[in-house]
C-alpha cells in the first residue's frame, strides 16, 4: 500500500484500514506454516527431562524466511506495477525459463525504491528476531497431564490457523472484501498466494473453473459460435494471396489516433487503418505475449493463470494457420528478434509446420545492442530481403520486441526518455517508423501486390494513458487491420464495428481464403454477418466478457464482478456472467481433454 499509495489517494481511509483486518487471516495462516518446524522441535524437547534448551537455531531459521519474503516482496510490486496480479508460478516460470528475458521486463521498475523497501524489510524483520527471540527457553516442572493437554492445545490451534475456522479452508478469497481490487491484493498475503499458484499449477487434472455442468458449459459456448448460414463477405481480389502477419508487442489501441485519439504517435497505422480494413473493436485474449502469440496464430483462448505454451504436448495438438497455409501450397517462416526458445516459442513454431525460423541466433552480434535482441528495423529488413528470394505464395509471421519494457532504442526518443510514458510513445513510434520503412521498400518488390498485411497487436497496455486497471476491457483493446493492393477497391477504408477477439483471426482469414477452418473451434469469422458479436480476454485472477458492447470482468479468486458496464441491466449482467463462466469452464476442460 505504500508503494502503490497514488492509487489509493481516491479511497477513504477506513476501507484503507480493513485491508489489515482482512489480511490477518491469510497472515496468521503463513505464520502458522512457517512455525510448524519449531513447534514440533520444542514439543519433542518439552517431553524430555531438560530444564533448559538452546533455541538460538531459530533466530537462524527465522533469517533465511526474513531475507527470502523480504525478496519476494519488493519482486512482487515490481510484478504487479507490470502484470496487475501478484507474483505466482507463472512469474517462477518467467525467471527459471528465461531468467534474461525476466532482467529485461524489471528493467524499468524504480531501482532506488526497490532497493529502499528492500533495505527497510531487512531491518525491522532482523531487529524484530533479534529483540522477539529468545536465544534459551526455560522447561519448568509440568504434570505429563498437563503437557499433554498443552501440546494438543497448541498444535491444535496452530492446526486451525493454518487451515482457518469455519466451514471453508483457507484460500485467497478470505483476503477479497473490497470492490477495489487493488485493497484486495494488498490484503492478500504474497506468499501464501505463490505457494498456493505453485500447488494448484501442478493440478492440471481438474478443472479448476467448475461453474455449472460441463456439458451445460460445452452447450453455451457450441451455441456462441453457432451460425445460422457458414458465409463470408469477401474483401480480397485473389484467393491465394501472400500473407504476412505483424503481431506488434504491447500495440494498444490507445496508442492510435484512430481508437485511442493519441496524436503523432502511430502515423503508418492509423494511415493503413484508413486505407485498408479495419475491425475497431477487437480484444486481445490476454495480457501477455505468449497468449496473444496463441490466441492470434491458433484462435485458443487463455487459461487464466495457466498457459498452454507450459505444456508442449498439448500446444502442438493445437491447430494454427501455418499448417492450414502450408498444407494449400504455402512457404512458412517466422521472424522474431529475441529469443524464439522464450515462453516455448519455438517449441510452438517449429511444431506447427513454419519451415523457417529467423531469432535472435540469426544475427550478428553487433545487432544485439538491445536487451530483447535485434531490433524492430533489423527483423522487419530481414524478413523483407527473404521474401524476395521466396517462392510464392508465401505465409511469413513478423513477432516486434521494440516496444517491450524497459523500451530501448537505437535512435534518439521521439517523445523523450525522462518516464515510461515517454519511452513507451517513442518506442511505439519508432516500430510504426519501421512498418512505414517496410512497405515502402516492399511496395518496389514484385510480390506486393499479391501480398496481404495483417497488423494486430499480441496485447493491450496501461500505457499511455496509465489509467487502465489489469480487469478493465480498455486495457485488452487493440488494433486489428488487414491492408495491402490485394484489397478490394470498395471495402478499402472499410471499418467493422463488430465486437471480436485476436482469437477470430485465423477463421477470419482462413475463410477470405477459401480454406476450411472448422478445427479452429475457438474463432470466429468476423466478416460472416451472422456470427455473434463476442469476445473473451483473461488475466491471471479472472476474466472478462464482452456481448454487444456489454462487458462483464470477473474474480476467480475473490468471486465478484470487478467491472461492468451496465450494471443497471441485472438481466443481462448475469447472462454474460453465465456466458463468461461456461467460456472458461469448456475452454480449461479442453485443455485438460488435449
Amino acid at each position: 500500500m505504500f508503494v502503490f499509495h497514488t492509487k489509493l489517494r481516491n479511497i477513504p481511509l477506513s476501507e484503507k484500514f480493513a485491508a489489515y483486518y482482512h489480511a490477518l487471516r491469510l497472515d496468521f495462516s503463513t505464520t502458522a506454516y512457517l512455525s510448524v518446524i519449531p513447534l514440533l522441535i520444542y514439543t519433542f524437547w518439552y517431553f524430555t527431562d531438560r530444564e533448559k534448551i538452546n533455541f538460538n537455531w531459530v533466530k537462524k531459521y527465522n533469517a533465511v524466511f526474513i531475507v527470502l519474503f523480504s525478496l519476494i516482496s519488493v519482486i512482487n510490486f515490481n510484478i504487479y506495477r507490470e502484470w496487475g496480479s501478484k507474483i505466482n508460478s507463472r512469474a517462477i516460470e518467467f525467471a527459471i525459463r528465461t531468467p534474461n528475458e525476466s532482467l529485461a521486463s524489471g528493467a524499468s521498475s524504480p531501482i532506488l525504491q526497490t532497493l529502499l523497501v528492500l533495505i527497510v524489510l531487512l531491518a525491522v524483520g532482523f531487529y524484530l528476531n533479534f529483540v522477539l527471540v529468545k536465544r534459551d527457553v526455560q522447561f519448568y516442572k509440568t504434570p505429563l497431564w498437563a503437557k499433554f493437554s498443552i501440546t494438543i492445545l497448541t498444535l491444535s490451534l496452530n492446526f486451525l490457523l493454518i487451515r482457518g475456522v469455519g466451514n471453508a479452508p483457507n484460500s485467497q478469497s478470505m483476503a477479497f472484501f473490497s470492490t477495489h481490487q487493488i485493497l484486495n491484493h494488498a490484503s492478500l498475503n504474497t506468499e501464501w498466494n505463490l505457494v498456493s499458484s505453485i500447488l494448484a499449477n501442478g493440478k492440471i487434472k481438474k478443472n479448476r473453473y467448475v461453474y455449472q455442468y460441463q456439458k451445460l458449459a460445452d452447450l453455451e459456448v457450441k451455441n456462441l459460435y453457432h451460425v445460422e448460414k457458414d458465409t463470408t463477405i469477401s474483401i480480397l481480389n485473389t484467393s491465394k494471396p501472400n500473407v504476412v502477419i505483424f503481431i506488434l508487442e504491447s500495440f494498444t489501441a490507445d496508442l492510435t489516433k484512430t481508437l485511442g485519439n493519441e496524436n503523432g504517435i502511430t502515423p503508418n497505422l492509423d494511415s493503413l487503418a484508413k486505407n485498408g480494413v479495419l475491425f475497431s473493436q477487437i480484444y486481445a485474449t490476454g495480457n501477455r505475449t505468449d497468449k496473444g502469440l496463441i490466441g492470434s496464430l491458433t484462435g485458443f483462448p487463455t487459461l487464466a493463470v495457466a498457459n498452454i505454451v507450459s505444456w508442449p504436448e498439448k500446444m502442438q495438438k493445437i491447430p494454427a494457420i501455418s499448417q492450414k497455409l502450408y498444407q494449400n501450397g504455402y512457404q512458412t517462416s517466422f521472424y522474431y528478434g529475441g529469443e524464439s526458445k522464450f515462453d516455448n516459442y519455438k517449441a510452438f513454431i517449429l511444431g506447427h509446420q513454419y519451415k523457417k525460423l529467423t531469432d535472435r541466433n540469426n544475427f550478428e552480434k553487433k545487432d544485439m545492442s538491445s536487451n530483447w535482441g535485434a531490433y524492430d528495423g533489423l527483423v522487419f529488413n530481414r524478413q523483407l530481403a527473404d521474401a524476395n528470394q521466396t517462392q510464392q505464395p508465401f505465409f511469413s509471421t513478423i513477432l516486434s520486441l521494440t516496444n517491450h519494457e524497459p523500451f530501448e532504442l537505437p535512435v534518439n526518443y521521439k517523445f523523450g526518455s525522462a518516464s515510461n510514458v515517454q519511452r513507451f510513445k517513442s518506442t511505439a513510434f519508432y516500430t510504426d517508423s519501421c512498418i512505414g520503412s517496410y512497405l515502402s521498400e516492399a511496395k518496389k518488390q514484385p510480390w506486393y501486390k499479391n501480398t496481404l498485411f495483417v497488423f494486430v497487436a499480441d496485447h493491450g497496455h496501461t500505457l499511455p494513458k496509465n489509467n487502465h486497471e489489469i480487469y478493465e476491457p480498455q486495457r485488452y483493446h487493440i488494433p486489428l487491420i488487414f491492408y495491402g493492393d490485394v484489397i478490394k477497391n470498395n471495402f478499402r477504408g472499410k471499418i467493422f464495428d463488430h465486437t471480436g477477439s485476436q482469437q477470430d483471426l485465423s477463421a477470419t482469414l482462413l475463410s477470405q481464403l477459401n480454406i476450411n477452418s472448422k478445427d479452429f473451434k475457438w474463432s470466429k469469422n468476423l466478416l460472416n454477418p451472422y456470427s455473434k458479436n463476442f469476445a473473451y480476454f483473461s488475466w491471471d485472477n479472472g476474466f472478462g466478457f464482452i456481448n454487444n458492447g456489454h462487458a462483464v470482468t470477473f474474480d476467480n479468486l475473490g468471486k465478484s464482478v470487478l467491472y461492468n458496464n451496465k450494471p443497471k441491466d441485472t438481466k443481462q449482467t448475469n447472462q454474460i456472467l453465465n456466458t463468461g463462466k461456461a467460456y472458461i469452464q469448456s475452454a480449461y476442460q479442453h485443455f485438460i481433454d488435449l
